[in-house]
């Protein structure tokens, strides 16, 4: 019998009884959200190509007031994006993977101004929103054809931080749920904090501030974006007028800070302004744009025995004001939207390094500032 189970177990790989390699599809939709007070019209979609880093147009809903953050729904159905404006609203989209077509569902107040970030449950049940000026993050159910239900309540920050200019109110940037969705995390950039709050779902008090209720970081850092490591013990903050990485283990909600890494080259003294955070499929690397005058993003190694950073290179992102950047499901590229220079560049990744090691690809889109994956189907 040992000889027998020996003999599988040699064959297992070949016959794909313990070994299952991921196969990802060869293309995907990108859709892209930007800012229409410049030389785009709503939102638009693409086709990225997997085998050669290209993309090709698909589509365009016009008329969508500043889709500034977008978020797509597990099931690939719907599409919802924020319009970032002093009223504050989010909209919704059915979306159709085959043709990239999008088509509007209906649109909901936020309850604040300026909202910038947008997320969902994998169970399709409620929509959270940052809503920036507001200071405030709200959650708004949402119904089984997609549409937005009116948000059912709302959780307000208060404060201010030490700098005059940028920090004289709350200033909520982020609403993310946690890997176990038993949490939401919203960060404030006006009181330097990242908030905590227990996810309970349901109809009534859907999040509650939990013990404790919030971290702080260093005054005047300005917390921006999070990122959750690939086997979900440590936390990582981009910190937009800091433009550093702060590194939290992480437990059943409770972060604590353990690193704090500058984004910034020795002796660089022009304007800075972090924006976005991610890591590799593979979990290894971390990537990180920096804005103003730096105008690049930053690679780091992971450490997987503490999750700490090492840095490994530094690039320009070939445009100005990187805002947002995803990274392919292959692993293979790396996509950034450079929201001042009106385009989108394609970096092709070494898998072995981490580092952006060539240009594969750009297209022309106006003011872009979100960039979200959806399989083609």
């Amino acid at each position: 019998m040992k000889k027998i189970l020996i003999f599988v177990a040699m064959l297992s790989p070949v016959l794909g009884i313990a070994q299952k390699k991921l196969v990802y599809p060869k293309s995907f939709d990108l859709i892209v959200g930007a800012y229409t007070s410049g030389n785009s019209k709503g939102i638009a979609v693409y086709r990225f190509y997997t085998e050669t880093g290209r993309l090709a147009y698909l589509s365009q809903i016009d008329n969508v007031s500043n889709p500034s953050y977008l978020a797509v729904s597990s099931n690939n159905k719907f599409v919802y994006a924020v319009n970032e404006n002093d009223n504050g609203e989010v909209s919704s989209f059915s979306f159709e993977p085959k043709t990239g077509q999008l088509t509007f569902i209906n649109k909901v107040s936020t309850l604040g101004g300026s909202p910038c970030y947008i997320s969902v449950d994998k169970n399709q049940k409620n929509l959270f929103v940052a809503n920036y000026s507001g200071g405030n993050i709200a959650v708004l159910p949402l119904n089984e054809d997609g549409s937005i239900a009116p948000a059912s309540m709302t959780l307000k920050d208060n404060g201010h931080g030490i700098n005059k200019e940028r920090q004289e109110k709350a200033h909520v940037h982020t609403a993310v749920l946690s890997p176990d969705e038993k949490y939401v995390l919203y960060t404030d950039l006006g009181t330097d904090k990242i908030n905590i709050t227990k996810y309970k779902g349901g109809k009534n008090n859907q999040i509650v501030p939990a013990t404790p209720a919030f971290v702080s970081v260093k005054p005047g850092y300005g917390p921006r974006h999070l990122a959750f490591s690939n086997d979900k013990k440590y936390l990582y903050l981009i910190t937009e007028m800091g433009s550093s990485v702060i590194v939290f283990d992480y437990n059943n909600g409770k972060p604590k800070q353990k690193q704090d890494i500058s984004l910034l080259p020795d002796g660089f003294k022009g304007a800075t302004g972090a924006a976005d955070i991610h890591i590799s499929p593979n979990g290894k690397f971390l990537y990180a744009t920096n804005r103003g005058d730096a105008n690049d993003i930053s690679v780091f190694s992971i450490n997987p025995e503490n999750g700490e950073l090492t840095f490994i290179d530094r690039k320009s992102t070939g445009g100005k004001g990187p805002r947002n950047f995803v990274i392919d499901p292959t692993g293979k590229y790396l996509l950034v939207a450079n929201q001042n220079s009106d385009n989108i560049y394609v970096f092709q990744i070494d898998e072995a390094t981490g580092k952006l090691i060539r240009v594969v690809s750009r297209i022309e889109v106006g003011n872009p500032v979100c960039l979200k994956f959806a399989p083609a189907m």
